[in-house]
């Protein structure tokens, strides 16, 4: 007489565990789903953004002129730019650890004196492989005197390493690698402070062309991440639809088979 009464709770109790067991799958999966799509939505602004670089590549360079000019040359970032001028030779640096085809070596920078101004713009100028003997020899790097006309793209300002333990410097402070030319990061404003060169800081000029005067120019493209967006998606959309196999398998499939399993058993007693 005793478990009669149980049998109706025993079956709320399971009533009960489907539907929570129901609402936390189908919570996962909306949740699962929507960042999926979230990224692959992330994915679609970098890859316009990626054309709109390459569209900006193809426009015809900017004369000298056209970009003194400029109000906001960070609104004509990647578009070629054709400048005229001089090296300030002296005041190379070289950035350490930069690659180039898996290669270590640096990246080397010259400002630039622009003809019929009082603007000087950093150029980087290409890579040259490192000395792996002596890392403080320089490979030889030929700079033309006199004027010169260089053709580039309007690039922010170099990018900046991780540097353990190191502080970014102030912007109103000299570099802290002081005059050498080696360095791991080039702050703008601190080297302008320091060479007190009237040097531009909201852009630079990447130089482009074949190789010269001793320096390859195949620039790695901007690092989008496009890659890494599509891959956390297909990690979303792969958890999600785990999420509705499990379901599917432990609330329908596995308490089939065992009330089959039940019946056969209770058929061969």
């Amino acid at each position: 007489m005793t478990p009669e009464p149980l049998k109706p709770t025993r079956a709320a109790s399971g009533r009960g565990r489907f539907l929570l067991v129901t609402l936390a799958a189908v919570l996962t999966v909306a949740a699962t789903v929507s960042l999926g799509r979230w990224q692959l939505s992330r994915a679609a602004q970098k890859e316009a953004l990626q054309a709109e670089i390459e569209s900006q590549k193809q426009k015809p360079p900017l004369a000298q002129a056209e970009f003194l000019s400029l109000e906001a040359p960070a609104g004509e970032l990647h578009r070629p730019v054709r400048l005229r001028g001089l090296w300030l030779t002296p005041q190379t640096v070289y950035l350490d650890n930069r690659q180039m085809h898996g290669v270590p070596g640096f990246y080397v920078l010259t400002p630039f004196a622009l003809e019929g101004s009082d603007q000087t713009v950093m150029v980087q100028r290409g890579w040259v492989q490192r000395n792996f003997n002596d890392r403080t020899h320089l490979g030889a790097v030929d700079t033309p005197p006199g004027l010169v006309e260089v053709t580039g793209l309007i690039e922010p300002p170099p990018g900046h390493l991780f540097e353990l333990g190191k502080p970014a410097p102030a912007a109103s402070a000299p570099d802290a690698a002081g005059s050498s030319p080696i360095r791991q990061n080039l702050d703008l404003e601190a080297f302008r402070a320091e060479t007190k060169l009237p040097l531009r800081t909201d852009v630079s000029l990447q130089q482009v062309g074949p190789a010269s005067e001793g320096l390859q120019r195949d620039w790695p493209a901007p690092a989008l991440g496009l890659e890494k967006h599509y891959g956390y998606a297909f990690q979303w959309f792969g958890l999600s639809a785990l999420v509705v196999i499990l379901y599917v398998w432990f609330q329908f499939i596995a308490p089939f088979r065992r009330s089959r399993r039940r019946a056969r058993d209770a058929r061969s007693l």
